[in-house]
């Protein structure tokens, strides 16, 4: 695939998937189309060059291959309907009197379509990033460590529970949206997590991209701002956070110098626009949570706003990250004494960590070995592994 088709599948796949899907009604038969229009594309403007509108061409040559396959299909009586609404998309022969901005913009009815409550959360997850992103099943099945053939059955499993639910192509009425939001935003941030925490950039970038979607098909709604910004303050400490050996850096020990001062600064500036709309959320709190994380961190703060979080999203982690804010703003016995309060976080490595190195600081070091070795057990991060690996060695010496 030349640079320009890559440029324009990359911006425009999810877009003109939607139009096709918003005119057939059917998953596959969009994808499909869109997909032969990518590789029609790619065979001819190396030769003929790049349309003036490279939306326009995507999709009216997606068009042309849906109607012809339609066509070719016995029960044409029954798909009619499908032929009118294709109809309406632009022709072949206009295609160069067609503007982007006449195809209307259907990925926020498709995002909301991937995200649907009747989907397995790894359903939305595999939909989002094929629907929108547009990568391949080889990726998102390595992406989440699984098979070609699991990922790729996981899909059509997911698009004939859209089919045969009924599931409409739409974005959900007002008073349903708070809800269906909250599981759209919890998709895209499962994604950036799962790329960020697995150090695949790659995934994270998917996630930021995706969230920069999001935000700018909604720009009334403050959350999705949030979680924008939210993203970004993270990512802009990827690069500081593995050392050159690959072993993992904590927050205090990195290397200011490689943390990505643009991305601060928009993430920064994007929080505080979300949260002058005076409807704070789950996901600008965790925003301005990382913004407080600058060169010298603001405990007390950060404890404040962990309070607010976890009034208005109680659980366990929540809990777990205002316990470790309250040791390093009040003292480090009074956040153990509400670590060890905690229950439901047998399982979770950071959990154990946390408690490690606590008590490692009020030196009680058998209690702070057993610790590090639980949290080291619990993880199947190999990064993770060695960095209690090396905090076991140093406990031992």
């Amino acid at each position: 695939m030349t640079d320009a088709v890559e440029r324009v599948f990359r911006d425009e796949w999810g877009r003109a998937v939607a139009a096709l899907i918003r005119a057939v009604g059917d998953f596959e038969l969009a994808e499909d189309a869109v997909q032969d229009a990518f590789a029609i594309a790619a065979a001819r403007w190396p030769t003929d060059g790049v349309p003036a509108s490279p939306l326009a061409w995507i999709v009216t040559t997606a068009r042309n291959r849906a109607i012809d396959r339609i066509r070719r299909e016995r029960m044409l009586a029954t798909r009619q309907a499908e032929l009118a609404h294709l109809a309406a998309l632009p022709a072949e022969e206009d295609e160069e009197d067609v503007d982007e901005t006449t195809i209307p913009d259907e990925r926020l009815a498709l995002v909301f379509t991937c995200c649907h409550p009747a989907l397995a959360v790894e359903a939305q997850v595999a939909l989002t990033l094929r629907m929108l992103g547009g990568l391949t099943t080889e990726e998102i099945a390595r992406a989440f460590l699984s098979t070609e053939p699991a990922l790729a059955q996981r899909l059509v499993r997911a698009k004939r529970k859209i089919r045969n639910a009924g599931i409409p192509f739409r974005v959900p009425p007002d008073h349903l949206l708070p809800e269906r939001l909250g599981a759209v935003l919890a998709t895209l941030y499962l994604i950036f997590n799962e790329g960020y925490s697995a150090h695949r950039g790659d995934l994270a970038d998917e996630g930021i991209r995706l969230g920069r979607m999001l935000a700018s098909l909604m720009p009334d709604e403050a959350e999705p701002l949030g979680l924008l910004a939210l993203m970004l303050l993270q990512d802009s400490r990827r690069a500081a956070r593995l050392d050159e050996a690959g072993d993992l850096v904590l927050l205090d020990e990195q290397d200011r110098s490689l943390w990505d001062r643009t991305q601060i600064e928009e993430g920064r500036a994007l929080v505080e626009r979300a949260l002058r709309r005076g409807r704070p959320g789950p996901y600008q709190l965790q925003a301005a949570i990382a913004a407080c994380h600058g060169d010298e961190s603001d405990w007390v703060e950060i404890a404040a706003l962990y309070d607010r979080l976890l009034r208005m999203a109680p659980s366990p982690v929540v809990a777990l990250n205002r316990a470790v804010a309250v040791a390093m703003a009040d003292g480090i016995e009074a956040g153990l004494a509400l670590v060890e309060r905690l229950e439901g976080l047998d399982g979770y490595p950071p959990y154990h960590a946390a408690r490690a190195d606590l008590l490692r600081r009020l030196g009680r070091r058998e209690e702070a070995v057993a610790a590090y070795r639980r949290a080291h057990d619990s993880t199947a991060n190999e990064a993770e592994r060695r960095f209690f690996e090396r905090c076991l060695a140093e406990l031992r010496d």
